[in-house]
């Protein structure tokens, strides 16, 4: 006989997840959602229920629930700021929080602080990014900026690329011809270039100007996305240290548009944008 499982599927900006609330109920590394191969097959759009990645939302002793975060590949993820602000929308959805007061999500990365609800709109305080190379993980130099940087040569290709860290790794990527971008050839190659030992997301941008940023967006064991709200946040992390663009701007994805903003150095980046259910159902899997 096959076990009901009840999920919920979650989008932000077209990122999209299956949600799986497991807070009242016991889950050990041999559980069949925590299986690489089951992950992949649920997540498939041809076989399965199709998704960029599935959540479980777990019990935490330190926050209101812990995340944990797989990609379609059945590959374990540190963070995801779309993810996180799904897991608060179904937090508010449920009535699990109070919607006029501050959360915490337990995360790989840490936890991360739901800090405002605007309309469809949630706000979360993304933490503080990442610089030594150590830590997010990567061999490229840091430069006199701070962050990571180095030129790349793919094929007859030149790039300049930076890294940052925001409890899991992004390369970014100067790319002005976003329309003519090869993304299913680049996206790969430098997703397991040798510079990143745990593989990387991958971020192609264009700077429209000061305040409005561009990017494509290959992700670490998706491929292309609609969005990454983590990498969102290093980019504008990036760009502004680079002085493309100010501490604050709209950071345009292919799935929509997000509010980043770091209001300092010593500042966490805060993510703007919103999350909203799409549908809920029922699989099966064995006991």
């Amino acid at each position: 006989m096959k076990l009901p499982v009840d999920f919920y599927k979650y989008e932000g900006l077209g990122n999209n997840f299956i949600v799986i609330d497991r807070i009242n109920t016991f889950i050990n590394e041999k559980d069949e959602l925590l299986k690489s191969q089951y992950i992949k097959k649920i997540c498939c759009r041809n076989f399965g229920i199709g998704a960029d990645g599935l959540i479980l939302v777990l019990p935490s002793t330190n926050a209101i629930v812990k995340m944990r975060i797989f990609n379609s590949d059945g590959t374990e993820a540190e963070m995801c700021g779309n993810g996180i602000r799904c897991i608060g929308k179904y937090l508010l959805d449920q009535k699990l929080v109070n919607s006029d007061s501050p959360f915490c999500i337990e995360t790989l990365a840490g936890l991360i602080t739901i800090t405002n609800r605007k309309g469809s709109d949630i706000t979360v305080d993304m933490g503080k990014p990442i610089f030594d190379p150590l830590e997010i993980p990567t061999t490229m130099p840091q430069s006199s900026l701070g962050l990571p940087k180095s030129t790349l040569t793919v094929g007859s290709i030149s790039l300049e690329v930076s890294a940052v860290g925001m409890g899991n790794p992004h390369l970014i990527v100067h790319f002005d011809d976003l329309q003519n971008l090869d993304l299913t050839k680049l996206g790969p190659i430098l997703e397991t270039h040798k510079f990143f030992p745990k593989k990387t997301n991958v971020h192609f941008l264009k700077v429209i100007d000061k305040s409005h940023l561009q990017i494509k967006v290959w992700e670490r064991g998706c491929g292309p996305t609609m969005a990454c709200g983590t990498g969102a946040c290093a980019t504008l992390v990036a760009s502004h240290l680079l002085g493309y663009c100010d501490s604050a701007a709209e950071v345009n994805l292919p799935g929509g548009n997000l509010y980043i903003s770091w209001p300092n150095k010593e500042s966490s980046v805060f993510m703007t944008g919103n999350a909203s259910l799409v549908y809920k159902g029922t699989f099966f899997i064995k006991p």
